[in-house]
């Protein structure tokens, strides 16, 4: 287990980034200006955020997720339904739920509904065909799926959501033993504490966002609302670019945003971090430097390849990573409190910063002590 420690000079290097970028308007103006200081329109928020962003950058934290539970029930059958396996989040959670499976010894089986309402039907009722012992909603909304949960119902058959719902927890309408997800509002507040904060309270501000997604939109209305708490911080667009479209739109958008806002675009906050993958080409051809402006903040998922870009400071800055592997080892412990009569464990991960200063150079969110604490759990 990689150990993640910040350094006094890194949480130095923060605090002058903290108070000099951004000190004008919607402006470029950032580090190579360190000595340009204005106040900003929104004191008392921007302390809060910087406050806020300070406890979330922390990296050596402790589990507090559950220590107590069912010991392990064998012989069990999961069905993972994948929004699409192209996204990067979905796919990380599929990953520890298969370590986490072969730990306690269960079959996992991933079903990829392609990114398409169509495909997703499909592969859920491939799911509910061969009557699987449970099955995850891996990122979609249920609600496009009501016949295919009606059936996986009358089954008796347990489903559990990953993003699937606006909150954790068990959910009545769909019926879902427990939805496994941060806290969103939480999530979207620590993105915009970062805009605030990093940008010293004025900023530009770009967000990315997929409409067709329940939970993105919820997301991304959430982030507009809190950084409309500061005055200088200015919504400049929303863009509505659905995932498995990213790839072929987004450079295009970028394109268009840069004609369109010019040095006033400074700050961007993405609902996935994948939006910056496709975005970077369409930056660097417009001779953005790799370390912002824009600075880039993906509100979510925190997959490889943002920390890479974060870690090589190639057109992201940040993420608020979803804890993917925990969460497929948490998707697991709560089938088998699902299998043992149990409730749900009411778990919810707390909101994480990374950054090239407390990354340690990792490449995924992956806090200590879960695998050991469930390990004990299920008598593995």
């Amino acid at each position: 287990m990689i150990s993640y420690r910040r350094t006094a000079p890194a949480l130095a290097a923060l605090t002058t980034v903290v108070t000099v970028v951004g000190c004008e308007r919607g402006s470029s103006t950032g580090p190579e200006n360190p000595t340009e200081q204005v106040t900003a329109g929104c004191p008392a928020a921007l302390a809060e955020a910087r406050s806020a962003v300070r406890r979330a950058e922390k990296a050596d934290v402790s589990w507090n997720g559950p220590t107590t539970g069912p010991a392990a029930v064998p012989d069990k059958t999961i069905v993972y339904v994948a929004q699409t396996m192209t996204n990067p989040g979905v796919a990380g959670v599929a990953g520890g739920l298969r370590e986490a499976a072969k730990v306690i010894g269960w079959n996992v089986r991933v079903i990829d509904g392609q990114g398409t309402p169509a495909g997703i039907q499909a592969a859920l009722s491939q799911a509910v065909g061969v009557r699987p012992s449970g099955i995850v909603l891996g990122g979609f909304d249920p609600n496009a799926t009501s016949a295919q949960l009606a059936r996986a119902n009358a089954a008796g058959i347990p489903l559990i959501g990953w993003h699937a719902v606006g909150s954790p927890g068990p959910s009545r309408q769909p019926k879902l033993f427990t939805n496994v997800t941060t806290q969103v509002e939480d999530v979207a507040q620590i993105s915009a504490d970062w805009v605030i904060a990093h940008s010293g309270g004025r900023a530009g501000v770009v967000v990315f966002t997929d409409d067709s997604i329940p939970f993105a939109r919820n997301k991304s209305q959430l982030i507009e609302k809190h950084l409309a708490t500061c005055a200088d911080v200015r919504l400049l667009a929303s863009e509505n670019i659905p995932i498995p479209d990213a790839s072929s739109r987004t450079p295009q958008e970028v394109s268009s945003l840069i004609s369109r806002f010019g040095s006033r675009w400074t700050y961007s906050v993405a609902i996935n971090d994948l939006y910056f993958a496709d975005a970077a080409p369409a930056l660097r051809e417009a001779g953005k430097k790799g370390s912002g402006p824009p600075f880039n903040i993906g509100a979510g998922d925190g997959d490889p390849s943002a920390f890479q870009r974060i870690n090589s400071k190639q057109f992201q800055a940040a993420t608020v990573p979803e804890p993917l592997a925990e969460q497929g080892w948490q998707i697991v412990d709560e089938f088998n409190r699902a299998f043992a009569g149990e409730p749900a464990s009411g778990y919810v991960a707390p909101v994480h910063i990374s950054t090239a200063a407390n990354s340690g150079g990792a490449t995924t969110w992956d806090p200590p002590g879960y695998r050991e604490a469930y390990r004990r759990i299920w008598g593995r």
